[in-house]
């Protein structure tokens, strides 16, 4: 009946992923519908006549249904077709691709940082718990976690780039620019970003490694005189990886979706900037494009993380 369980299980993540996404589609293009205000006024100004509104109205598709506006909407994504900007006539996808890029290089950057320090962290805090060490590291994870990230972004620009002025405050990028001074452009909000996903990795690892250290095979090592350190790198964090792989896709999620705070604070010119950018126009199309390219990005990631905890744990691999 069927192929491996795997495989079905597999199958499954990625037909809900895909149903996920359509719901997701169908959510943006509804919450834009509902949205007080008239678009073809926002374009025209309060000045437009009646007659200049309705002939925009109807070089715009708004007198449409919404259902049928909504398929040819979907229709166009599919076909790679965002659409075209309302506030200045341009292509949306031709306008997103560099900021999109732009945000998947701070996001990178911040992962790059973010992910080794909070495993390490994690690993020492598991190593030493209960003691000052893990103490210390668990409280600032926790202060940092209770932060939200503009005020964290804030005390970041007041610090280093208005008291000590050694970095910008404004996170200015362009093609052509040299990758020691993208990277010094980008040093801040990276590092606000590093710390928003820092803390709940950290910790999460923390719980993984010690919820593995009270399985049996973890007392036959101390029995064998293994020290703590030789316990966590040869037994616990072997065993602990698709929990900590499963949290550090989630955030990495987290990472690309949600750096429209920080690229807003930083003005930092990616899909965060150009989506706030264009939601004060009204310009409905960019803001259906962007919302569906961070509900893919999102679901995507989770998707792979499903997909890594069923090849990485045995338990998943059969139906119960």
């Amino acid at each position: 009946m069927g192929g491996h369980p795997v495989i079905r299980l597999i199958a499954q993540r990625i037909a809900l992923g895909i149903l996920l996404l359509f719901a997701a589609s169908l959510l943006i293009f509804l919450g834009t519908e509902i949205l007080p205000g008239d678009v073809a006024s926002s374009i025209l100004g309060q000045a437009a006549t009646p007659q200049a509104l309705e002939n925009l109205r109807n070089e715009l598709g708004l007198n449409e249904p919404a259902y049928i506006r909504y398929f040819q909407w979907l229709g166009g994504v599919l076909t790679g077709d965002l659409g075209t900007a309302l506030s200045n006539r341009m292509d949306i996808a031709t306008s997103l691709w560099p900021r999109l890029k732009n945000t998947l290089f701070l996001a990178t950057c911040a992962a790059i940082v973010a992910v080794p320090l909070a495993i390490i962290l994690g690993l020492v805090a598991a190593r030493y718990k209960n003691g000052l060490v893990d103490r210390t590291i668990s409280g600032l994870a926790l202060s940092a976690t209770s932060l939200p990230e503009f005020f964290i972004g804030y005390v970041l620009m007041y610090f280093f780039a208005v008291y000590l002025g050694w970095l910008p405050s404004v996170s200015t990028v362009h093609e052509g620019m040299a990758f020691g001074d993208r990277l010094r452009a980008i040093a801040l909000p990276a590092t606000a970003l590093t710390l928003v996903v820092l803390a709940h990795m950290m910790r999460m690892t923390r719980a993984a490694i010690l919820n593995v250290m009270q399985s049996a095979y973890i007392e036959t090592a101390e029995l064998k005189g293994l020290s703590g350190s030789e316990i966590i790198r040869r037994h616990a964090l072997p065993n602990a990886i698709a929990p900590i792989v499963n949290v550090v896709v989630l955030n990495l999620a987290y990472l690309v979706v949600g750096v429209v705070v920080i690229e807003v604070i930083f003005v930092y010119p990616g899909m965060g900037q150009y989506l706030v950018d264009h939601v004060a126009r009204r310009d409905v199309p960019v803001v259906q494009a962007v919302g569906l390219i961070f509900a893919a990005v999102y679901i995507g990631l989770n998707l792979i993380a499903d997909v890594i905890s069923i090849l990485a744990n045995p338990r998943l691999r059969h139906r119960r």
